[in-house]
């Protein structure tokens, strides 16, 4: 084989594009620069003075965290990941003679995003350019949640009864450096006789488009119920709301009423009280479109790489679920457009 040239190389290039061409898509359908004053506001929260330390570019360490999301990836395994693929490397607007940021570069930037509010402007700044391209939410709304699993923490029987109390237990605020690899927010829940750890994503999307519109992060033990007044959407042109029966219940379809929506929660039966087989067929007929979000999370699971979260605390989870819920919306929109918008 003789030595291979410059062309060589380009000719390499694009097919390698042609074969997986979802972040040359991603790349070219988003106006990354309309993003920047939202990202610069956060870049800049308590950002000391530094003469000597050049500046990065906020879109670069945003498009680092929309890696992340995309392939689920640890702030470490990212930074090797995106010194070591050249589409990584391509996609976040580096070439082969720059720097890459640090892994710790990159959770600071996300710290940053947290605390400055950023990350839920920038999921309202894609909502409303959704609105403009005239995916606006429609055909009523679908709420679900999803179990988020965090790592296990190895507490006594002790501890974790004081961490339910919401006291810190004894010794550990005298290891500060051990406290932050402690996470005090994450719950366990019994689900289908199998008992997980950690979190949950609530989200609400629109029947028509899929969309995630609203969200909520929680503790896992939190009943899904609860978020219902948290995620329903107003801006949805049509009234009705699907969810399955963990929603049912005679407040929340008051609640529904009071709201001006129409509900098509599942219904649910009652020890010696099982359902009709009128309430079974109209719950399969609910189904049909409920399941619209299963899919979400069958595309965060598989597409996305699985839902397992490496941050600590419920603050961390939310920036990370947030950001995880934006990148589901662009790849959603890539789905939904045939040809690339620029965003305005």
């Amino acid at each position: 084989m003789g030595q291979r040239g410059f062309w060589d190389e380009q000719q390499r290039v694009a097919k390698l594009k042609e074969k997986k061409p979802v972040l040359k898509r991603l790349s070219d359908s988003i106006r990354w620069e309309s993003l920047r004053p939202l990202l610069e506001m956060g870049y800049m929260q308590e950002r000391k003075s530094n003469a000597s330390r050049k500046s990065i570019n906020p879109l670069i360490l945003f498009k680092m965290l929309v890696l992340q999301q995309l392939f689920n990836l640890s702030d470490e395994e990212l930074e090797f990941q995106v010194n070591d693929r050249r589409s990584f490397e391509e996609f976040v607007g580096l070439g082969v003679m720059n720097d890459i940021p640090d892994a710790t570069t990159v959770a600071f930037f996300r710290e940053r995003l947290c605390k400055a509010g950023v990350i839920e402007e920038l999921f309202e700044k894609f909502e409303g350019f959704l609105r403009e391209q005239g995916l606006e939410a429609r055909g009523g709304q679908i709420i679900d949640a999803t179990l988020v699993p965090v790592p296990k923490q190895r507490n006594s029987r002790e501890e974790n009864k004081e961490i339910k109390a919401g006291r810190l237990p004894d010794g550990w605020d005298e290891n500060p450096h051990r406290l932050q690899q402690r996470d005090l927010d994450a719950r366990w829940v019994k689900k289908n006789g199998i008992n997980h750890y950690g979190y949950k994503n609530s989200i609400c999307i629109d029947a028509e488009h899929g969309f995630i519109r609203r969200y909520a992060v929680t503790p896992a033990n939190i009943h899904d119920s609860q978020m219902l007044p948290k995620l329903l959407d107003p801006e949805n042109q049509h009234d009705y709301v699907w969810a399955d029966s963990a929603y049912s219940g005679e407040c929340f379809e008051d609640l529904l009423s009071l709201g001006g929506f129409e509900s098509r929660i599942h219904e649910k039966g009652a020890r010696n009280h099982p359902l009709s087989d009128a309430a079974k067929d109209r719950n399969r007929i609910k189904s049909a479109i409920r399941a619209c979000v299963e899919h979400v999370f069958g595309c965060m699971t598989t597409s996305m790489s699985g839902k397992l979260t490496r941050k600590i605390g419920l603050g961390r989870n939310e920036a990370w679920w947030g950001l995880k819920n934006l990148t589901f919306n662009f790849l959603r929109y890539l789905q939904r457009s045939s040809n690339s918008v620029v965003m305005a």
